[in-house]
């Protein structure tokens, strides 16, 4: 995979970031405002409908066959991408010392292997017929947390089947109005894609994150449901520095600060591989939170983030330079 794609790929993931939104800055259509004819979805050329048409009969492929093309292709990304296997292995050697290296690149194989099965699962969740993804998605524990029209934020971090988890909750809860925070793709056919997966139910739609909180904080007090991913690293100037693993890492403290300005429960909702599908874990609402104290807010998001994670160490996404970030005078580990 070239450079390029390495860094379309790291975007890909930036773009749900639950990090509080910046000021608008005269760049691209990633770093802007948008008007809003451009953040309107443009109609589907004829070549996209022959596109569009050719992954809604893919959909209907079994299971199997893409999991196990997922496979194969994780098995290959991860020799054929170093930096990535590199920066994974970094992380892991950070957050469990106790594991050898053998363990270490065990499970960081296993990494690129589901990455890659979610990539192709997205082809029948987001073109898949609405009774596939109820046979293929379902929702366990504290779900009747998540009825009603209390202002909810879902505190979903980066595993890899959080795509999954979206359309489990707006489709499953069409109640429920579902806002998640986007940030434009380089390619506009990919744009477009995404969006329209993304959206593809009637009651969800994208905020932009360079729109500020406003928009945000509207919505979660009209008792919208906020699909939040607050556990990457954004640099000094949107983060505090809490542990993670025992790791100072640079977070985003968004969790603390939209459920005080939303007025807002917090409810976990993790999204776990399994061989029907996916299975979104449903956890809440939180107690006593938030608080006063931001940053111990914050430090308990990261403790109680890698409880989960310990359960499903090779769905976490371990590609990201999570410790980029270092207070200062501490070296650099990347």
């Amino acid at each position: 995979m070239s450079g390029q794609e390495q860094e379309q790929e790291q975007q890909q993931q930036q773009q749900q970031s639950a990090s509080p939104p910046q000021p608008a800055k005269q760049a691209s259509a990633g770093e802007r405002r948008l008007t809003p004819q451009e953040k309107e979805l443009p109609p589907l050329s004829a070549g996209e409908r022959f596109w569009y048409a050719l992954l809604a009969m893919l959909a209907r492929l079994p299971l199997g066959f893409w999991r196990g093309l997922g496979a194969a292709l994780g098995s290959l990304l991860y020799w054929v991408i170093p930096r990535r296997r590199h920066v994974a292995l970094v992380n892991l050697e950070l957050c469990f010392p106790e594991w050898n290296e053998a363990e270490r690149k065990r499970v960081v194989l296993r990494h690129f292997i589901v990455f890659a099965q979610t990539f192709f699962d997205r082809i029948w969740l987001w073109h898949g017929s609405p009774e596939l993804l109820r046979k293929r998605l379902r929702m366990v524990g504290d779900v009747q947390a998540l009825e009603g029209d209390e202002p909810t934020i879902l505190f979903a971090p980066h595993f890899v089947g959080l795509d999954a988890g979206g359309m489990a909750l707006s489709g499953q809860l069409p109640q429920r109005d579902f806002i998640s925070i986007y940030t434009p793709q380089r390619q506009a056919g990919v744009d477009t894609w995404v969006r329209r997966g993304r959206t593809r139910f009637a009651n969800a739609r994208v905020v932009w994150r360079r729109d500020g909180v406003k928009p945000i904080i509207a919505a979660l007090r009209q008792g919208g449901m906020l699909y939040l991913l607050p556990d990457m690293n954004f640099g000094p100037q949107e983060s505090i520095f809490v542990t993670f693993f025992g790791q100072p890492a640079a977070t985003v403290p968004s969790l603390s600060r939209f459920a005080r300005l939303g007025r807002a429960q917090v409810v976990t909702t993790i999204t776990f591989l399994d061989p029907h599908g996916y299975t979104l874990h449903v956890e809440g609402p939180w107690k006593d939170f938030p608080t006063a104290d931001v940053e111990a807010d914050t430090q308990r998001m990261n403790s109680y983030l890698e409880a989960w994670v310990r359960q499903r160490p090779h769905e976490y996404f371990w590609v990201h330079k999570r410790f980029k970030t270092r207070p200062e005078g501490m070296p650099g580990v990347y």
